[in-house]
């Protein structure tokens, strides 16, 4: 059966103990497969391995067709912001309990990735968000996020108040501990712990998720993903904002955090027969008192 995919980019979560020799053997399974395998410079640097090539996901972007991702969804995350403006689809392997994106198990990868590499997929494509802060007349943070872009205060401050418009339209000044705005992939995140709806992946929308608000009567709500989110930060001390895991801290009065959907799309491979349902059901234990 002829490979589909010719050059991949192995990325791990080097942190965890033991990932250097699964590592190893996934970079020979794909070379078995016919496949060049060059590792995230990140990921070589830190487990030692050697006898592959070692780019920057930058170079990875431009040189790899696949992405096969030893970890959890974190890893991943922070390597598909990256190579979403390549193109490059992605695969995720995790070593631990299966995550919502990161969906194939380190026990299974050689059947589940075999057929794969051979073309027999299904592709989803998933929205990011961008965004920026500017702080009079000058930007000085942009960056883009997959899960969620979070205005919050540390935890020893007070409350945070914010003004949020939508396009141009002033919406409501939010008093509370911050606020999510999240993705269709990020509605399963913080956003979820928070109080907010699970938003379809297939949906083009977002949700606003206010983080203990003072005033109850100030609810998630679901947006389309079309014109641009500008929260300013009116009162409160030690404000920051995180793009996922990207922070900018000590925000000032007058801050604004303007968010908008991406034109990027990240591309993720699951094995035939995926589910996006079938996730949930395991993630959020749905399948309790029933035998399907």
């Amino acid at each position: 059966m002829p490979t589909r995919f010719r050059h991949a980019a192995l990325v791990g979560k080097y942190q965890d103990p033991g990932i250097r020799v699964v590592l190893d053997e996934i970079a020979h399974f794909l070379l078995q497969q016919g496949l060049e395998v060059s590792l995230d410079v990140q990921t070589a640097q830190n487990t030692g391995l050697v006898g592959y090539g070692a780019f920057t996901a930058e170079q990875l972007g431009q040189q790899c067709d696949i992405a096969v991702v030893l970890g959890g969804d974190g890893t991943m995350l922070g390597i598909a912001r990256q190579l979403a403006r390549h193109g490059v689809p992605m695969v995720g392997i995790n070593q631990g309990r299966l995550g919502f994106i990161t969906d194939v198990s380190v026990g299974q990868y050689v059947q589940v990735l075999t057929p794969m590499l051979a073309g027999d997929y299904v592709e989803e494509r998933r929205t990011m968000l961008e965004g920026c802060v500017w702080r009079d007349d000058e930007m000085i943070f942009e960056a883009y996020a997959m899960n969620d872009v979070v205005v919050s205060r540390s935890g020893t401050s007070g409350m945070v108040e914010l003004k949020i418009d939508i396009g141009d339209e002033f919406v409501a000044n939010l008093r509370a501990d911050g606020l999510i705005v999240a993705s269709p992939t990020g509605s399963t995140a913080y956003a979820l712990s928070a109080g907010g709806p699970i938003l379809h992946p297939g949906v083009a929308g977002w949700v606003l998720v206010p983080i203990a608000p003072h005033d109850l009567s100030n609810r998630p709500i679901a947006l389309p993903d079309t014109g641009d989110i500008t929260v300013q930060v009116v009162a409160g001390r030690d404000v920051s904002v995180s793009f996922d895991m990207q922070s900018l801290a000590s925000l000032l009065h007058g801050d604004r955090i303007i968010v908008r959907r991406s034109n990027h799309q990240v591309r993720f491979l699951h094995p035939l027969g995926w589910s996006y349902y079938a996730t949930l059901r395991r993630k959020l234990h749905w399948h309790s008192g029933t035998n399907r």
